[in-house]
């Protein structure tokens, strides 16, 4: 058992003997209080996460919390917590939003069924009682399961995964069909090993995981072929300091801090499975660079006691640190937006997003300590890392549409990288006389009754920027270029990390968070690493673009250019 794992999961529990509420007769009694809101709650991050740190310690003789009956009253009471707090559908609520949700149900069960596997094969008797009561929990979760439905992409995998995960326990063919429906609806993953949410910080480690529980549990194993696709791009997304791309996420963790806690039971199984020396790799680096244990559907000791892997005898190969890598150059992008026109939802879906991101190029670069991230249809173009600064992102934002630019074509030349949008903005005429609604006819006629739809569109102006990225030797230039449009208020946004110290003569803050950068370069130092960017301009006078959200704690430093322009921006590196 690795030590490091051991000792934290040992201090999870004693923060959990800490946190627990003593409250004979309240609804809370058995519950951990969530670090945020004081108030516990029966989801995969809250009360059962606590649980598989006990489990784990309980069942484990290197613990110093290995048959300890404090510990042991403690998983008492929380197994009779989510009891209490499960509803009489079966299902638990995250915590503030999602209430009765079957999606974050399957995040518990996933990880609850694993807590029962260990109770119940451990030999101590004093864990049988337990394991009834948890065997109980997850036995009134099936009718949800059997009909419940979910929100997001990933929420399918977790869904099968707990599915699945109940089939190993109480082998109910109806679990299976339902598994088979949502499986049906088939993979969303690139050749290149994107999935849907582009979520390297948080949804991917997720997908991967509970795909793997899909696999093993309903004897899938051709669902691992996307799981190591993901594994593979992964190798290519990690910064010098170990953290995570999130530049082009599409959920919250879009620009955040992560490392790869998450990935760490996904790499360790698959590289013992593959017997794959990346894999085992970048499960090493997991570790080394690993800051929490994860949920409980996903927790890196309860799921190594539940699938145990020898990766010590697999020869490690060192992981890329020098590359440029461009994915999902060949992926349809275009023509599936234009089918999508066709399916008939109108880009509409309850509780969700259409994440029509995917499947979008990525341009990935790295020389040791220099860390590139090019981008399409996110808000960013370009972001880079170099030692210790922290370019963040680089944002156009327009008032022709008005807000923020992404980039929806992209090519690759010789020199670089091509990037292109083209924005389109018209007037709404009358509504056909045929199509107005008897409302229209009335003393009051509301305007959200008319058929909006159906007005035809007058004076359409189209507006395009372009981006070409370059390199040259330590420089990158960034090239922006409008059409021949008069008079189009335009900012170019350069968001800087907190810790970094901006200086130029051109700099004037506007803010805390904002300044313009009106001319000369601007240096970005932290510690001994700097980089220079030339140069900044003044064309209008304009603070702020509409649509175009401020970013708080960061630091932005913003051009103002006026169209027509061909500006170029070149970042040198010390």
């Amino acid at each position: 058992m690795n030590e490091k794992i051991l000792q934290m999961n040992d201090e999870q529990v004693t923060r959990a003997l800490e946190k627990q509420i003593q409250s004979p007769g309240s609804r809370y009694d058995g519950g951990i209080r969530n670090d945020d809101t004081g108030i516990p709650s029966a989801s995969h991050g809250g009360t059962p996460t606590y649980m598989a740190a006990m489990t784990a310690a309980l069942t484990t003789k290197q613990s110093r919390y290995y048959r300890d009956e404090r510990v042991l009253n403690a998983l008492n009471k929380c197994a009779d917590y989510i009891l209490v707090t499960q509803h009489d559908d079966g299902t638990i609520s995250l915590g503030g939003t999602n209430f009765n949700s079957p999606p974050d149900t399957g995040f518990v069960v996933a990880g609850v069924a694993q807590i029962y596997q260990l109770l119940n094969r451990d030999s101590w008797e004093l864990l049988k009682p337990i394991a009834v009561k948890v065997k109980l929990f997850l036995e009134r979760t099936i009718p949800a399961f059997l009909t419940g439905g979910c929100h997001t992409p990933n929420h399918r995998w977790v869904i099968t995964a707990a599915l699945g995960s109940l089939y190993e326990i109480f082998k109910l063919e109806d679990l299976v069909n339902r598994a088979d429906e949502w499986l049906a609806e088939g993979m969303d993953c690139t050749e290149d090993g994107e999935w849907t949410e582009r979520s390297n910080g948080i949804y991917n480690a997720v997908t991967d995981i509970m795909l793997y529980y899909t696999a093993k549990y309903l004897n899938r194993p051709e669902l691992l072929d996307h799981v190591r696709r993901n594994l593979k791009m992964m190798l290519y997304m990690i910064h010098p300091n170990g953290d995570i791309v999130t530049e082009y996420s599409g959920r919250q963790d879009y620009g955040g801090e992560h490392d790869l806690s998450g990935y760490y039971l996904v790499y360790r199984i698959m590289a013992d499975l593959d017997r794959d020396p990346l894999f085992a790799s970048m499960a090493d680096l997991s570790l080394a660079n690993m800051t929490n244990l994860g949920s409980v559907n996903n927790h890196s000791l309860l799921g190594s006691l539940l699938f145990p892997c020898d990766i010590d005898s697999i020869e490690r190969l060192p992981l890329p640190v020098s590359y440029t890598k461009v994915f999902n150059s060949n992926h349809p992008i275009a023509d599936d937006l234009k089918s999508m026109a066709k399916v008939g939802h109108h880009s509409k879906i309850l509780h969700s997003s259409m994440h029509t991101a995917f499947g979008a190029p990525v341009v990935r670069y790295r020389n040791e300590a220099t860390s590139v991230t090019a981008m399409t249809r996110t808000p960013a173009i370009f972001s880079l890392r170099h030692g210790r600064v922290k370019l963040l992102g680089i944002r156009i934002s327009t008032m022709f549409t008005p807000g923020i630019v992404e980039m929806e074509q992209f090519s690759i030349t010789e020199s670089g990288y091509y990037m292109l949008s083209v924005m389109e903005k018209g007037y709404n005429g009358p509504i056909p006389k045929e199509a107005l609604p008897e409302t229209s006819r009335m003393d009051i006629s509301p305007w959200y009754l008319l058929p909006h739809h159906l007005r035809p569109l007058t004076h359409v102006q189209k507006h395009q920027i372009e981006v070409h990225i370059t390199q040259h030797g330590k420089e990158w230039c960034i090239q922006i270029k409008s059409d021949d449009i008069k008079d189009v208020l335009t900012q170019v946004s350069f968001i800087f990390s907190p810790e970094c110290q901006l200086a130029g003569n051109g700099l004037e803050p506007q803010n805390q968070q904002m300044m313009l950068w009106t001319k000369d370069s601007l240096r970005c130092t932290s510690g001994e690493d700097w980089i220079e960017i030339t140069d900044g301009q003044l064309d209008h006078q304009l603070r702020h673009v509409r649509s175009a959200p401020v970013q708080h704690e960061v630091q932005t430093a913003v051009v103002n250019l006026l169209s027509p322009f061909n500006k170029k921006f070149n970042i040198k590196l010390s």
